[in-house]
């Protein structure tokens, strides 16, 4: 599909049913980012993904660990506009260098504790929630508590929506943020990661 079938919106142009939402945004960032203008050619997508966010920043995780996860599934997913904004947002939430330069690389971390969430991260996006019992043990006894497993797959819900929209979109990068640098293809997650064999016995 031509990525001019999809509008840039505002407030005057956008489905009434978007514009609470747009004005939300806009209100809690001082500017509407363009990637929320063109999700707003569908009202449903766009509170869709705003409530799914507002949830997952509501969970148990602390905000270091839920841009660990947000970046993780941004950089996976090869969505550049995402890492932008959730390198921007880790750096106000004191995220050191390393931690970001790291999570922007799909790299071992240097804290061993969000390393353990990056890879359970990983893990549930490579087998599609049916994660090994021993990679769910790992995650456990690096401090991460079960329900921790389970705000992990609301994040890759809620960041899947978005990554995936602004890449159908090709969202424009904002002003505000610097030009990241290419995400290594290599990478990047399998567009169906393959199932682990299942042996069944009688």
């Amino acid at each position: 599909m031509s990525r001019s079938a999809f509008t840039i919106h505002t407030l005057d142009t956008a489905p009434a049913a978007a514009r609470p939402a747009m004005a939300g945004v806009r209100r809690k960032l001082g500017h509407l980012p363009a990637a929320v203008a063109l999700m707003a050619e569908s009202p449903e997508l766009l509170k869709g993904f705003l409530g799914a966010a507002a949830v997952f920043e509501s969970t148990d995780l602390d905000p270091v660990a839920r841009e660990v996860v947000v970046l993780t599934v941004a950089a996976r997913n090869g969505c550049q506009l995402c890492v932008a904004m959730h390198t921007a947002t880790l750096a106000r939430h004191d995220g050191t260098t390393a931690l970001i330069e790291a999570l922007r690389a799909g790299a071992a971390l240097p804290a061993p504790r969000l390393e353990a969430l990056r890879r359970f991260t990983v893990a549930v996006l490579d087998h599609r929630g049916d994660v090994p019992d021993e990679e769910v043990a790992a995650f456990l006894s690096a401090g991460w508590r079960p329900r921790h497993a389970l705000d992990v797959v609301l994040g890759i819900g809620a960041y899947t929506i978005s990554t995936f929209a602004n890449r159908l979109l090709d969202a424009p990068l904002d002003p505000a943020l610097p030009d990241p640098a290419p995400l290594d293809p290599a990478r990047l997650g399998p567009a169906l990661p393959g199932d682990q064999e299942k042996s069944v016995t009688a």
